[in-house]
């Protein structure tokens, strides 16, 4: 390290971000969404839901590995980017307070502006007499039958409260003359029902539009509920719990490895509580009396909250048939040259072609999978599943395929956090229809989206493939930006077959001239890729790096990055979460720069360019730049050898890069600034749309 590096280092206190504390800028980043004045109402309350539910599974997953660290007795500040485990805790905490607090003000914004769309949010206390008899109504058939209501008091044992399940807890203050209890002052929770919608619309009244929270529909019935007590007065708060989410799990992938997966799965509703979340008006007492009786301490985050809790629920607000106040639906574009209608296989056999969801129609990844499942040609498919939509057509067409006598073999991933019941209700699906399943591979985690078919042509065998950056999941196909390159190329075909024959030969680590295989291959020549880029430019050759992910995380990579940046080579990258490099800082970072691009669509894609004295490398990829995606997950990137999908991949990129309406700058102050300057408006994701438009136009 260089004298003036160290300097410069100092300046800005250190070397890199920490992971948690960039992450919870990322969920500034979807909250600044939620605030944004141009976005329609019932978006901006969307953005309030994704907020909540990353949130949640923030604390559920990272703040509850933290507090492991801490009690383990270990500072953690190896791992924790030189904050020790207590300090990192307490400054999550702080910031999720201000974060909280600054999103209800939004929310109130929004309700307010709702207010004049004719679209009112309703209390207990703002109930008009003409609401009452449906409100009572409702209440009886729907509500009431669905309650769990539980007496709690002094003596008694605190039942567990479920993981991010939300209670009202009811303080009642008995009368002088009540003999019921021994004590003037009682409590009782009333969960709220999943099952239940969150929000019920009541009937229209004058162009005018009411939604009460159940919350607020189960208060204004709580003499019904307590009807058989002599109390004085009835007070309700709300609060919620979160637990520790993490699945302690040992290696064994034997026959009892979905066994043990289910186990974990229930025993998470149990977890260790690591967050705790109130309205901030309740009793001081009944507050007191609660974290007592759950024996939640300081190590665990205390957050004042508001009236309502699980705020994620606000992503299924009633769309109440205002599609004024809802992003422009645009419809799936066709891929150019390739028909849903025609034969899949023939078209690929000529040329490869790249999918980019949701601007383009997930459709075709059914297609394949349909049309190999009926080809009496196709003798094989081999897939590997992450995460499935709820009715899954890639399912359907695997079970298809093995009812039509094609030999069938899926990876599925049975450690996709929170997907692990729907995943082993699949796994289990497809046993049934005697396909064989593969459930992972020991100390690694299949996090990979690939498929090769063989089929018999010429009396030989020539495959058909698919590498994606994104999940074979038809729901998040229409939010989610992901990369799936069609090939009938050879050698790449027969390199993704060699990955099927690590999962099922694991101990046997496979040589790949084409593909970047994790956990052995993808951090050695990522290393390689951008040490030649350093003499490139040594060499006065053409030299850049411009790489798209998720999260950018990984220590020794970044370290690398920094070596290039002091070289002299031009970096760009578009990181849409983490992002543990710090750009800009002279002496360490000055050639780097860094944007993310929050909006509309959830950015997903993978994609990694390098220079190449000129004769640019295009990858697209399942691997973030963390050690997770390195070390201990099975991913593949995929080279681009197509010229016209290659130079179709930097338009993507460099489109991005132009972002001055939804990017937010990376630099050593880690503000969210938004990227500004006096070009004309580029929102990336729309100019994405047209950008496919003109394609289809050229075509």
């Amino acid at each position: 390290m260089t004298a003036a590096h160290k300097q410069n280092t100092t300046s800005v206190q250190n070397t890199y971000f920490n992971r948690e504390l960039s992450w919870l800028q990322f969920n500034a980043r979807v909250l600044q969404e939620a605030d944004d004045k141009k976005i329609p109402l019932l978006e901006r309350l969307r953005f309030i839901g994704i907020f909540s539910n990353n949130l949640d599974e923030f604390f559920m997953i990272r703040y509850a590995t933290i507090k492991r660290i801490q009690e383990s007795g270990r500072s953690g500040k190896s791992v924790l980017g030189g904050i020790t485990a207590k300090d990192l805790m307490e400054r999550i905490t702080k910031i999720v307070i201000e974060q909280q607090a600054y999103s209800l003000k939004i929310l109130e914004d929004i309700r307010q502006e709702l207010k004049k769309e004719n679209i009112f949010i309703i209390n207990e206390n703002e109930i008009r007499k003409d609401q009452e008899e449906f409100i009572t109504d409702y209440f009886t058939r729907v509500v009431s039958p669905a309650l769990m209501t539980l007496m709690i008091g002094e003596d008694a044992e605190m039942p567990k409260l479920g993981d991010s399940a939300v209670y009202l807890v009811v303080t009642m203050i008995m009368k002088k003359d009540d003999e019921t209890f021994e004590n003037k002052r009682n409590y009782a929770l009333i969960e709220i029902p999943k099952i239940l919608n969150r929000f019920v619309v009541l009937p229209k009244q004058d162009e005018k539009q009411y939604v009460i929270i159940i919350d607020d529909l189960i208060r204004y019935n709580l003499h019904s509920i307590f009807s058989g007590f002599n109390y004085e007065s009835l007070s309700s708060h709300m609060v919620k719990i979160t637990r520790d989410a993490e699945l302690d799990l040992d290696n064994d992938l034997n026959r009892s490895f979905v066994e043990k997966i289910s186990k974990g799965v229930e025993q998470r509703s149990s977890g260790e509580p690591v967050r705790f979340v109130y309205d901030k008006t309740i009793d001081p007492k009944t507050l007191a009396f609660l974290l007592d009786k759950m024996e939640i301490d300081s190590d665990d985050s205390i957050i004042p909250g508001g009236r309502y809790h699980n705020r994620r629920d606000y992503m299924n607000f009633p769309r109440l048939g205002r599609s004024d106040l809802q992003f422009e639906k645009k419809e799936p574009l066709p891929i150019p040259g390739l028909s849903l209608s025609g034969s899949i296989f023939e078209k690929i056999r000529t040329k490869d072609y790249l999918l980019h969801t949701p601007y383009q129609s997930f459709m075709y990844v059914v297609k394949f999978l349909r049309e190999a499942a009926l080809d009496p040609k196709v003798k094989s498919i081999r897939i590997t599943i992450y995460r499935l939509a709820e009715v899954s057509h890639i399912i359907n067409s695997l079970i298809n395929a093995k009812k039509n006598g094609k030999d069938v073999i899926v990876q599925i991933e049975l450690r996709a956090r929170f997907d692990e019941s729907a995943n082993i209700e699949y796994a289990e699906l497809l046993q049934r229809e005697n396909i064989r399943v593969i459930f992972g591979i020991k100390g690694l985690k299949v996090h990979c989206k690939i498929c090769v078919v063989e089929r018999i042509e010429n009396k030989s065998i020539m495959r058909y493939g698919f590498v994606s950056t994104g999940n074979l999941n038809e729901d998040t196909a229409r939010l989610y930006t992901d990369y799936t390159l069609f090939t009938a190329d050879q050698k790449i075909c027969k390199e993704i077959n060699k990955v099927f024959e690590f999962f099922m030969v694991p101990y046997r680590v496979r040589k790949y001239n084409h593909l970047i295989v994790s956990p052995h291959f993808t951090r050695k020549t990522l290393m390689n890729l951008i040490s030649q880029e350093i003499k490139n430019k040594k060499a006065g050759l053409p030299s850049g790096i411009r790489l798209k992910m998720n999260s950018l995380e990984d220590f020794k990579l970044i370290d690398k990055l920094y070596e290039a940046s002091r070289a002299g080579v031009k970096i760009k990258l578009i990181v849409r979460g983490i992002c543990s490099l710090i750009p800009g800082v002279p002496g360490m970072s000055e050639n780097i720069e860094a944007i993310s691009i929050v909006g509309k669509f959830l950015e997903h894609t993978r994609l990694f360019i390098f220079e190449n004295a000129g004769n640019p490398k295009v990858y697209i990829s399942s691997a973030d730049f963390m050690v997770r995606n390195l070390d201990h997950r099975v991913e593949v990137s995929c080279p681009i050898y197509d010229e016209a999908i290659k130079n179709e991949l930097i338009d993507n990129f460099e489109l991005g890069w132009r972002d001055n309406v939804k990017a937010r700058v990376f630099n050593s102050k880690n503000d969210n600034a938004y990227r500004r300057n006096e070009k004309p408006p580029v929102r990336s994701q729309y100019k994405m749309y047209d950008y496919y438009i003109n394609q289809l136009e050229i075509k």
